[in-house]
């Protein structure tokens, strides 16, 4: 299976969990984002679901050598969160990449600011929180973002994707209440091999989506 691009994986996606809105698993639903290129798909299920969108700010801490290997992530609102088989196989320390932090801590505040724009965060108590990315290669921006949700008090936590490694999938079960995924290829490789447009997105594309689904 191969998505032609994030908005036919996001309305595969939505379709999904139309249905389980439709059987009552989904009361009261709010999307979030992980951008950028969670956004084009998160997009696509809050229209589904007439639901609220908003973003979800995580960054991944990269290996020095191989910044898209991830080592750990952090959420805007958390301590960073390492894979200690990662740091140990590839001879790092979390003292080593403190600088990587750092970075990704800045980065993670400038993305908040520009993406929020005075806005505040919407109110996740009680209700079911929908966390949407492109996909899942190692699961761990997805493992910070379920963290950070979980402290802010939901009723349900659905992390939803169009594609992800079964070892994220079997991540992540232990911390959402329920894990969506449409594909699990057992070579996975990265994510973008399963799309054939899989582009950056850029912040103006971020906001667009947020202001369009506002709108809407």
């Amino acid at each position: 299976m191969q998505f032609r691009d994030r908005t036919q994986a996001g309305r595969r996606l939505a379709g999904q969990l139309r249905s389980r809105q439709e059987q009552g698993t989904l009361p009261d639903p709010v999307v979030l984002a992980l951008p950028r290129g969670g956004v084009a798909v998160a997009q696509e299920v809050a229209r589904a679901l007439d639901a609220p969108l908003d973003v979800l700010v995580v960054r991944k801490i990269g290996a020095p050598f191989q910044p898209e290997l991830a080592v750990g992530a952090i959420a805007v609102d958390g301590e960073p969160m390492f894979d200690e088989y990662a740091l140990d196989r590839l001879g790092l320390s979390e003292a080593s990449l403190a600088r990587t932090v750092e970075r990704e801590r800045a980065e993670l505040r400038r993305r908040e600011q520009r993406y929020r724009q005075g806005r505040p965060a919407l109110d996740l108590r009680g209700r079911t929180v929908i966390v949407v990315d492109d996909g899942l290669a190692t699961g761990s921006t997805a493992l910070a973002a379920v963290r950070s949700v979980r402290r802010r008090e939901p009723g349900r936590i659905v992390l939803a994707v169009p594609v992800c490694s079964p070892e994220a999938a079997d991540l992540l079960s232990g911390e959402a209440d329920e894990v969506v995924c449409l594909y699990q290829p057992a070579a996975f490789m990265a994510v973008g091999l399963w799309y054939e447009d899989f582009d950056q997105l850029s912040d103006e594309d971020v906001l667009a989506a947020l202001h369009t689904t506002a709108e809407g």
